[in-house]
């Protein structure tokens, strides 16, 4: 582990994430939007945002997931991450996030609804800080963690990146 992902996994009380990585969550907006007035495909009542605090470190990935909300990637510090989403029509997409903007990274990008998608870093000695905001805000139950044999029968061309983040 790098002393650097040591140092922010400590001062930001971050904890080992399901998908890979660590996270906090430091946001959930204390307004709630009722069931009623949401999309059905929630099945509750949601806050309005939530955001975290997420860490890659060294060989560590984001696996392949999907969330029922849009999520926003901010980038903190440490290495770029590249972001692979398979829309659902099964066209792969990478972004990069990072600050060096001469080299196509962008601070923030969104990864839209129903997406699957993972993550990586791009220097594998390093770390990645990040921030994720989710609105309506993140709910567990909104959450699904891919399975590698499904995504394989789903998307076969992209079965390279699919072993890799699953």
């Amino acid at each position: 582990m790098t002393e650097k992902a040591k140092y922010y996994i400590e001062k930001l009380m971050l904890q080992k994430h399901p998908e890979g990585g660590y996270f906090k969550e430091i946001y959930r907006a204390g307004e709630i939007i009722e069931a009623d007035l949401l999309p059905g495909r929630y099945g509750g009542d949601r806050s309005f945002s939530t955001s975290i605090y997420f860490l890659l470190d060294e060989n560590q990935v984001s696996k392949f997931h999907k969330l029922k909300s849009d999520e926003i990637w901010h980038f903190y510090d440490g290495s770029a991450i590249k972001i692979y989403i398979i829309h659902p029509g099964g066209t792969l997409e990478e972004k990069l996030l990072g600050n060096k903007l001469e080299d196509g990274e962008t601070l923030q990008t969104v990864i839209g609804k129903g997406n699957w998608f993972g993550a990586e870093l791009v220097e594998k000695n390093k770390y990645g800080l990040i921030g994720c905001t989710v609105a309506p805000g993140f709910d567990f139950n909104d959450f699904e963690m891919g399975d590698r044999e499904k995504l394989l029968t789903l998307f076969p061309l992209h079965s390279e990146f699919i072993k890799k983040l699953s």
